[in-house]
Formats: C-alpha cells, structure tokens, sequence
C-alpha cells in the first residue's frame, strides 16, 4: 500500500484530533482568504467607479460624505447647490469635464438621479435596450435595477420621496422605461437615469436662478485645478472634494482593524500548525510497535518518515481546503448583505494571486510541523518497542 494512502487512512482513523486541527487551520486560511477576496472586489468596484473623477462639487459639509453619496450612491448628500453658482465652476478654464447629477427620490429604493447622456457616457454605458432618455420623465434602468425591479422597456411608476424609504410617493408624475443599460459593473448598474428637469418636475422646482443640483463630477484640465478651485469657494455654500484623497483616508481608517484581523488569522493558524504537531506526536508515540513491526516487515525508516509527514500534508490540505470553502461562503453571505443594503455585487470567487501565496506557505509550514515527529519514526529503537509489546 502507497504511503500516501496509508497515512490518509490514519488520519481519518483519529477523527477528533485531525478533527480540531483541520478546523483551527479552516478559520485562520477562511479569514485571510475571506480578507483577501473582499479587498479584490471593493478595490476593484471603488477604482472602476472613481474612473476618470477627479473632484466632486456639491454643498459644504462632509468630504467623504460629497464622495460617497455622489460617487458610489452609498450615502445620503450633503444637500443641494444653486445650478447658476455650479455653472461659473463647470465653465471654469482649468476644467474639462464636468456631469451634473441631481436626485432626491428613488423607486423600490434605487436611486432615480437626474444627469446628462455624459453620465453614463463617462462610464461606457450603452443601452442595451430600447433608446437614451431625452425628454423629462424618461428613464433608462441599469441592469441590478431592471433584474430586481422587473422594470421593463415600455414600464411606467412614480418614485417615491427620499433614498431610504418607499412610502411618500409622488403620484402625479409617472416615469416611463424608454431603455435598459447593459451591464457594466459600475454605479450605473444600480441607478435609474433621467434628465434633471424630471427631478425639477417633481418636486416642482421653479426654473431659473433657484435650479438646484446636488453635485458635479469633474475632470480636471490643469492640476491647478486641485488648489484654485478650493481658495474659489472659500466664500460659498459649496466646496470641492478629492475622491482618491478621501478614499485613501477611509482605507487608513479601516486598515487597523484589518491588521488586527489578519493577526487573529495568523495566530489560529499557528495554533492549528501545533495542534498538528501535537497530534502526529501524540500518534507517533501511541504507534511506535505498529511502526517497528513495519521496520521488521521491510519498511525502510525513508518509508517510515514519508507515512509520517504525508499524514500532516492531509490535515494541512484538508484545512486549506476547508478555508478556502468558507471564505467563498463568507463572500456570498457578505456579498448578499452588500447587494440588499447598497446594491453593489461583492461576490467574486475566482482566485487571487495572494491566495496562491497564502497555501504555499500553509502547505510549506504544514511540512515543518509535521517533518518534526517525522524524524523521530527514524530513531525507533526496534528491539526494545517489540521487546516491551508495544
């Protein structure tokens, strides 16, 4: 019998040792891969969303708050700003870019944001159904809006005041589906778009000087832009923010509790890599006349050593795969959670490059748990193990 089966078999043999040793190597391989996963999925949906940003306008208040609410629709606003005051910084010479977005309202909590045709342009969105809106009360649906909702080409409904809540609705207005978005995995995915004179409409704003908007995106010309458009609003109920700054300052803040959890995954690890010592040792020695009848029946103390350490790469394999198993179900768990609350899909499983780091060096640090009381299967005194009976 190969060696490798055989020590497979012994593994399975102590079911409560290999037992806690595979779970305690589960939890701590399940949460850095758990770690590693989500910082892939949130890196890659906060990159892809800030495409192309480089300040945000709106009312004075919280600068992350401005970011959140008007990059990533995961807050509420900071309020309104006057469009007239808006445009003298939109037509400024050191910018190139700027999309005004304008919203309040939300059907089945999706946020309906009144824009321009540049909004979803900026992101490569195409409609994938149906036409772009042009006239007031058109909307045209991202897909995680059109897939939960069922909103349909043709589908008309009135929004409801607010972003959190569906109870005061505006039902004198009705918004007509005249398109659907293909997916893109941005923040247009999860959006209802519609031209600013739609959310005028219904909240029966006065057209002229008191047209308000709730934020501009813009896109710098000159990088002078980052320091005189400050010093430009000093004065004013507006101001602008950075998002790369201000994403940073929120990384930093969670980048603590990161590191604390990411040492509480090392910690059970290295507990589960001495529980893995603990049990081959403790095998070995309940073993040791099983082993020396093997000496005498012709094993070589090579063979002896290799049943040994193939029984630790079991529980060391068994306890990657375990975690590797939680953390995509971690993910999902997480994934939903994030998908009902913000409507943003967290749930990538594919692989990722420290994955294949983080199980080389289980693996390798499983070897040297186990490669330890596998040396001692080489000093068996045979004589004296079958001389005492076991």
């Amino acid at each position: 019998m190969k060696a490798a089966r055989l020590a497979r078999r012994n593994v399975l043999h102590r079911p409560l040792e290999t037992g806690l040793s595979v779970l305690l190597l589960a939890f701590g391989v399940g949460i850095i891969s758990l770690m590693l996963l989500m910082q892939r999925s949130l890196t890659e949906d906060l990159d892809r969303n800030i495409k192309d940003i480089d300040l945000v306008l709106g009312a004075k208040g919280s600068p992350l708050q401005l970011i959140l609410a008007n990059v990533y629709h995961v807050d509420v606003p900071t309020g309104n700003i006057s469009l007239a005051e808006a445009r003298k910084v939109m037509r400024h010479p050191y910018i190139s870019e700027a999309i005004p977005l304008a919203y309040g309202d939300n059907y089945e909590l999706f946020r309906i944001v009144g824009t321009e045709p540049s909004y979803p342009a900026h992101y490569s969105a195409e409609v994938d159904d149906g036409r772009m809106f042009e006239a007031p009360f058109e909307v045209v649906v991202g897909q995680e809006v059109a897939a939960a909702t069922g909103l349909a080409l043709g589908d008309t409904f009135f929004s409801a005041h607010g972003l959190t809540d569906g109870t005061d609705v505006h039902r004198d207005k009705a918004y007509t589906v005249v398109g659907t978005f293909a997916r893109t995995g941005s923040v247009i995915d999860q959006l209802i778009l519609t031209p600013i004179a739609s959310v005028w409409g219904v909240h029966e704003e006065v057209e002229g000087a008191d047209e308000e908007i709730t934020a501009v995106l813009l896109k710098k010309k000159n990088p002078l832009a980052i320091l005189t458009l400050p010093n430009l609003l000093r004065d004013t109920p507006m101001q602008v923010a950075l998002p790369a700054i201000e994403m940073n300052r929120l990384t930093q803040q969670f980048g603590i509790g990161i590191q604390t959890l990411r040492a509480v995954a090392l910690l059970i690890m290295g507990l589960s890599f001495v529980s893995v010592f603990i049990a081959l040792f403790a095998s070995l020695r309940d073993r040791r006349y099983e082993l020396a009848l093997l000496r005498t029946m012709g094993a070589t103390p090579r063979r002896l050593f290799s049943l040994v350490l193939y029984e630790g790469l079991w529980m060391t394999a068994a306890g990657i795969v375990a975690g590797l198993l939680l953390s995509r179900l971690g993910v999902m768990l997480l994934g939903q959670v994030l998908s009902d609350r913000f409507h943003y899909d967290v749930t990538q499983l594919a692989p990722v490059a420290g994955e294949i780091v983080l199980v080389a060096a289980a693996l390798m640090v499983g070897a040297v748990a186990a490669g330890i009381p596998a040396r001692s299967a080489l000093r068996i005194d045979i004589s004296n193990t079958l001389g005492q009976g076991r």
